[in-house]
């Protein structure tokens, strides 16, 4: 009988040479698992709709910014030789599941697609008609689907042997000692430490090179948190399995040795899991402080969620506990994006010139200054231009600065873009791209309000706390229950917020269409419900103008959960079978507001 260690050392060789074989004497279809692809809804297997299994199910792929490169590693991942083109718009059959990925950015080498850079999991704006296909590289035989070739791979077996194998301890030969301070003092006066021993195969260990399990190296001293002590072994048994249950308790924990220990991917997938309690904190503490700590461990996917989540809650951000003691970093962050909702950008200004009032002679002028030059002032309503001289408590200390925007405001309010343009103002300058603006006339809320009975409406109370941007819903404490009286509005904006073109009105309707009837009552088809339609009811020619307007989901009331953009005056809006939403809201229980978003092309 073959010593444990040797055993293991021939399951591990069996399983690399296996991988590098197809069999074609069975066609057994195994349960799928999480990163799984395929191609479905052609009668060549090397030819169908990318579709890849995460959470229980599967899900397409947007062909926003595919490319060859992402093609090539789906291709590798199903064992093909290679891709040989990319489809768009052709029909693979109907696609019942959510869209997974989006803007995916792989660079060629990966061995699997989820491996590769991408927005996060169902994050996307996309619907069905924009999923990708692909055609792999076979050789020069064309296989049809009666006689396919099916890889046999039983690696899902393997993970749980090796998980035994870890469980049992048997041939192990690696000891890591974990320490843990506890706080306490011992009677000598030295610092009480909590120990914890746990053997491991050296063998499976040296692919991590943080434990530098090399020949004659026999044990390590890993020094964690008392509270992460408990999950330790449960990061250990990873390393053999790559599975792990994750609870929101143990996430921060897992991430940290994650990001310690360098497993990348793990870090990513954990940070992901993050946004599903940022909105928990309405004082913005735990928000804050995950953006610190993802800076710390640089995991670039929890950075986003966080500047995202407080960009798109950014006026509740500025009215939190947490706003005086923002990092310069993260306000420069928020400053820097054009996803930032706030009312205008007058509400922008005073909010920065607030935060550098408090901060006092901690923030130096250059930084000051830096800031102050991130407002987008061209952006600014004219009729508050007129009162930063008299009401800015910075106007003094930083006048020339000042000065030279509110010139560049003013001269974007009567100059048409073509005329700023001559005078060197050019269009990819980010003074001139707006951001996301809810103050009237260009934002309006459509609700779906509950379904009663035909011949009553009733109302019901509101907890007032349940409000967005310190704005109840109706502005006192109760909605009405009628059910089609607030998904359907009418309104009216500027064509777009250059003084010039105050009195050039463009008109809107505005919809939240439930179901298929309602979408061919509007001569719309609809792949998902709810779904926004925004149509303009007059036409003006103005061909430097284009409109990038959004719905804007908010979870009763409270704080943005969405924003989706309108492609072809349509948008979908909630947690469907193709969108899911980047923070969770209890109940589905939304607002819709619609943002009208005009700017110079």
């Amino acid at each position: 009988m073959l010593p444990p260690r040797n055993s293991l050392c021939l399951l591990l060789l069996l399983y690399v040479s296996g991988r590098a074989y197809k069999f074609d004497i069975l066609n057994r279809n195994h349960e799928p698992r999480e990163g799984d692809v395929r191609l479905f809804g052609s009668k060549n297997v090397s030819e169908g709709r990318v579709e890849i299994y995460h959470d229980g199910k599967w899900g397409t792929v947007c062909d926003d910014n595919w490319d060859m490169a992402d093609a090539q590693v789906l291709c590798r991942q199903l064992n093909f030789l290679g891709a040989k083109s990319i489809v768009t718009g052709k029909d693979y059959g109907q696609a019942p599941g959510p869209i997974w990925l989006d803007d995916i950015n792989c660079k060629g080498r990966e061995t699997h697609l989820f491996t590769c850079e991408f927005k996060g999991w169902g994050e996307t704006d996309c619907t069905h008609k924009e999923d990708v296909g692909v055609i792999c590289e076979t050789g020069s035989i064309n296989v049809d689907i009666n006689d396919s070739t099916q890889s046999l791979d039983h690696s899902i077996g393997l993970s749980d042997f090796l998980g035994q194998i870890f469980d049992d301890g048997n041939g192990c030969d690696f000891l890591i000692v974990v320490q843990s301070p506890t706080g306490n003092k011992q009677e000598d006066g030295t610092p009480e430490i909590s120990e914890k021993t746990i053997c491991a195969h050296k063998m499976i260990l040296s692919q991590i090179p943080f434990f530098n399990a090399s020949v004659g190296i026999t044990n390590i001293t890993v020094n964690l948190s008392l509270p992460c002590q408990p999950h330790f072994t449960s990061f250990i048994r990873y390393i053999y399995t790559r599975k792990m249950d994750v609870t929101l308790s143990s996430a921060l924990c897992l991430h940290q040795m994650a990001s310690n220990f360098g497993l990348k991917q793990l870090m990513e997938d954990i940070g992901r899991l993050f946004s599903k309690i940022l909105p928990e904190d309405s004082t913005f503490h735990n928000q804050v402080s995950f953006y610190k700590y993802a800076v710390e461990t640089k995991d670039l996917v929890l950075e986003e969620n966080c500047v995202q989540y407080m960009a798109w809650n950014y006026q509740n951000l500025t009215r939190s506990p947490a706003w005086s003691g923002l990092s310069v970093g993260l306000l420069r962050a928020l400053l820097t994006r054009s996803d930032l909702v706030a009312s205008d950008k007058y509400f922008v200004l005073q909010s920065v010139e607030r935060w550098i009032s408090e901060k006092g002679d901690s923030i130096d002028l250059e930084t000051q200054a830096d800031l102050l030059g991130r407002i987008r002032f061209p952006m600014i309503p004219a009729e508050k231009l007129y009162v930063i001289e008299s009401s800015s408590p910075l106007y003094s200390t930083h006048k020339t600065m000042y000065r030279d925007n509110m010139l560049k405001a003013f001269q974007f309010n009567v100059l048409l873009f073509s005329n700023l343009t001559k005078q060197k103002f050019g269009k990819e300058n980010n003074d001139y791209q707006p951001r996301i603006y809810t103050a009237e006339p260009w934002s309006i809320v459509l609700e779906l309000s509950i379904r009663t009975s035909s011949s009553q409406t009733h109302s019901r109370p509101i907890d007032k706390r349940q409000r967005y941007n310190n704005r109840y819903i109706h502005g006192y404490g109760y909605e009405t229950s009628s059910y089609s009286q607030t998904r359907s509005k009418s309104f009216s904006t500027p064509v777009h917020n250059s003084l010039i073109f105050k009195d050039t009105v463009k008109r809107w309707q505005a919809n939240i269409l439930m179901n298929r009837q309602e979408c061919s009552n509007h001569g719309v088809r609809c792949e998902s419900f709810p779904v926004a339609k925004l149509t303009p009811q007059n036409y003006i020619s103005q061909s430097e103008i284009l409109f990038r307007n959004r719905v804007l989901l908010v979870c009763q009331g409270q704080y943005v959960c969405q924003i989706q953009d309108f492609k072809s005056n349509m948008a979908s809006v909630s947690a469907n079978a193709t969108q899911v939403l980047p923070y969770p809201c209890a109940g589905d229980q939304f607002t819709y507001q619609i943002v009208v978003t005009p700017e110079y092309v």
